[in-house]
């Protein structure tokens, strides 16, 4: 039976860019219509992504902003970030890039497991943000860039196997970057 490892992943954006609806969509497969502002809400799943179990704990949060203070429960103990914005509202992908800043101030400017989301890609013909300047502001990061449409269930269950990956990867990194060695 092999090991099961715990991933605690914060989902953050926004207001209204489909955090909710990308877990949801993730977690049941289903897409809720309504729209009711989250406050907080924390999912938990089972993944198994190649031969390794993860106990995948998901913390949906309020939609932020540029002003928004972020909490100290956001940085400690989190393994990744899903950052998300709606490719309709330019508003929002400037507040990701906003809140990635201060997330990599707050964690001591270490690098950290991000997976840039650009979802309701399915609104084609309300976009303001073209996937290239999500894929280039990625690229700027170091993170993995994704478009998504949660309505449409469109890479929903790709987001979350990537940052599980992404985590692996950076802490991966860590250890050959540093040539630290257990004796």
């Amino acid at each position: 039976m092999p090991l099961v490892r715990h991933r605690k992943v914060l989902i953050l954006g926004y207001r209204a860019v489909g955090k909710t609806s990308l877990a949801h969509q993730f977690l049941e497969g289903k897409f809720v219509e309504c729209y009711e502002p989250t406050v907080e809400s924390t999912y938990n799943k089972m993944v198994v992504l190649g031969k390794d179990e993860f106990q995948l704990q998901l913390v949906d949060t309020a939609g932020q902003d540029e002003y928004s203070i972020l909490p100290h429960s956001f940085v400690i103990g989190i393994h990744g970030y899903v950052l998300v914005y709606s490719v309709t509202s330019l508003r929002s992908f400037q507040v990701v890039k906003t809140l990635h800043n201060k997330l990599y101030e707050s964690r001591g400017k270490t690098r950290m497991p991000v997976v840039l989301v650009g979802n309701k890609a399915d609104l084609s013909l309300r976009r303001e943000v073209k996937a290239d300047e999500g894929k280039k502001l990625a690229e700027s990061w170091g993170a993995i860039f994704l478009e998504s449409s949660a309505k449409e269930s469109q890479v929903t269950q790709g987001i979350f196997m990537k940052i599980i990956e992404e985590i692996d990867r950076v802490d991966n990194a860590y250890g050959r970057s540093t040539g630290c060695r257990l004796m």
